[in-house]
């Protein structure tokens, strides 16, 4: 595993300790709630926070945080018809970009099985207020997802006061790549997952004789649950990087379970998919490619954090020798 080396000077000894998982999490939680010392500036020079100051500061982080999911939530409700018309709505009709498309490549294979949202079914609203209420739930989820950039950054803008010079280099850049992951998993289960569940879900059958009625927050909910689920699993590559640089997994970790997490992301998208080969393993693929590509971060994080280690080791033994010939 990665090996942090702390140097206690004792006279002319150095005193190696080794720091092991258990302390990186202690220190990344003392991180994340803002007990680490943060340092700010003033005209006396760089001072300390108190853990007032400490809660001073979050306070504000996440008031901005808030007011930008409150800014956003206001316009996406003043967009109604384009939300839910050209968004929400979209993927159950046969015109969607994803349908015609998979469509079009049944038709060169000479199937009918790509085809699907041929048969678009109707929405109902059970509730006197049920589409009022539904309108207002919607803004809040699209205010959430188009301000998450913001919230990461506003986040990053907290914890990086607290970074020591060594972790504020390498996690430089972090908030841009959270919401960059995060909106192409957005895109990723709006334009694959979503159409293929609407699809089984929809035309699912347990006989003739009942017919689907679909409650409009029903069909709301899955599409939300759906490509917010992928955003945050898109996240897994940073997520890697991250645990790796504070010890948590190390490559060999992940490669001696990739064979377990295969199965996981197959059963993962025998959930969320219709019960056909194709679409199984149209979305397994794009999961399986961000668990090598975690693997792949994870290993230029640990090689690193190895030549840092043997750099730092190198100059120790150059500094014992001087001082013994002294």
């Amino acid at each position: 595993m990665p090996v942090d080396i702390l140097v206690q000077k004792k006279g002319y000894k150095y005193t190696i300790v080794l720091k092991n998982k258990f302390y990186h999490l202690y220190n990344l939680i003392l991180l994340v709630m803002g007990f680490r010392k943060r340092k700010w500036k003033n005209a006396d020079g760089e001072k300390e926070m108190s853990f007032l100051e400490h809660l001073e500061e979050l306070r504000w982080h996440i008031i901005r945080s808030i007011s930008s999911i409150v800014i956003f939530t206001v316009l996406a409700f003043t967009q109604k018809n384009f939300i839910f018309n050209n968004i929400i709505l979209a993927p159950k009709n046969p015109d969607f970009f994803t349908n015609r498309t998979l469509c079009k490549i049944g038709h060169f294979l000479n199937t009918d099985l790509l085809c699907i949202n041929t048969k678009p079914f109707e929405l109902i609203s059970i509730k006197m207020s049920g589409q009022l209420t539904t309108h207002f739930a919607v803004s809040i989820v699209a205010g959430l997802i188009i301000a998450m950039p913001y919230v990461f950054w506003e986040f990053w803008r907290f914890i990086k006061p607290a970074l020591y010079p060594h972790e504020r280099k390498y996690a430089r850049g972090a908030a841009g790549i959270a919401g960059f992951l995060f909106f192409l998993g957005v895109i990723f289960g709006y334009f694959i997952i979503v159409p293929l569940s609407i699809h089984f879900l929809g035309s699912y059958r347990i006989s003739d004789q009942v017919v689907n009625q679909i409650y409009i927050r029903s069909y709301i909910g899955t599409i939300s649950s759906v490509v917010l689920a992928s955003g945050l699993i898109f996240e897994f590559p940073l997520i890697a990087l991250f645990l790796t640089q504070i010890g948590v997994i190390t490559p060999s970790f992940m490669i001696k379970y990739r064979k377990h997490s295969i199965v996981v992301l197959l059963i993962l998208a025998a959930i969320i998919t219709p019960p056909d080969i194709f679409s199984q393993i149209l979305v397994s693929l794009p999961l399986m490619g961000l668990y090598e590509i975690g693997i792949l971060i994870s290993k230029a994080v640990y090689k690193r954090k190895q030549r840092e280690h043997e750099d730092f080791m190198k100059g120790n033994e150059e500094t014992n020798l001087t001082k013994q010939s002294l």
